[in-house]
């Protein structure tokens, strides 16, 4: 096998392994959350498919999700480096903006480990014994040799599908217009992928308040679909 064969093989490799670990197949129970979202519904902050498009648009390029892909970048940069990894880690927990969220990323970390273990690798005994979820996923993409870039870009690709999901089940789109608004994400989607790649911790901030208040606010909603 030639060298260009085998570097093919093993870039096929990783794609697959990516769309493994962030495809709604893979066992994170992350259908379970809207990440504030059906508070947004509630309050008709969010009343359509334009207004489920904005929302989710504003969480990748100003909020929450944005930070998420500096923290998966800085933790696929820390590579075999116990302390970078366990300082990440307790940086990504300490930015969860409500307790719904921080239960969110972490819940999410653990299940992702853990069945992301069938993968073995040593990276799994070097992060901590909780994990928010984007500081899982970048240490273990950046161990199997998966570019950072490309994590980031199936990162926040998993996460709008997801709130494209969540606003489907809560009567803001329809399908066809949920596929239309992950037609309409992908150029931004790409932009932020290759703009986190270029980022430090310095590049971590948010500016989306309302979606802050929504986390918050459905703490204490009674009837839910979701656990944030």
């Amino acid at each position: 096998m030639t060298d260009t064969a085998v570097s093919d093989d093993h870039d096929l490799q990783a794609l697959l392994r990516l769309m493994a670990w962030l495809s709604p197949a893979f066992p994170v129970g992350s259908f379970a959350y809207s990440g504030g979202l059906e508070r947004a519904v509630h309050d008709s902050v969010v009343r359509d498919s334009i207004g489920l498009n904005d929302w989710i648009a504003a969480l990748i390029e100003h909020g929450s999700a944005w930070n998420d892909a500096v923290l998966l970048v800085e933790a696929h940069r820390a590579g075999t480096d116990e302390q970078r990894v366990a300082a990440v880690a307790e940086l990504a927990e300490a930015v969860a903006g409500s307790k719904e969220r921080h239960n969110e990323t972490m819940l999410l970390g653990d299940a992702f480990l853990s069945a992301a273990a069938a993968w073995p690798h040593a990276i799994f005994s070097m992060l901590p014994a909780r994990t928010a979820y984007p500081v899982a996923v970048g240490a273990v993409a950046g161990a199997h040799g998966i570019a950072a870039e490309k994590a980031a870009a199936a990162f926040l690709h998993a996460l709008a599908s997801q709130m494209v999901s969540a606003g489907i089940r809560l009567g803001a789109s329809g399908q066809k217009d949920g596929v239309a608004i992950l037609a309409r994400l992908e150029a931004l989607l790409a932009d932020v992928a290759w703009r986190a790649a270029q980022s430090s911790l310095d590049d971590l901030g948010a500016a989306t308040v309302q979606a802050d208040i929504a986390s918050l606010r459905h703490e204490t909603q009674g009837t839910r679909l979701f656990r944030s």
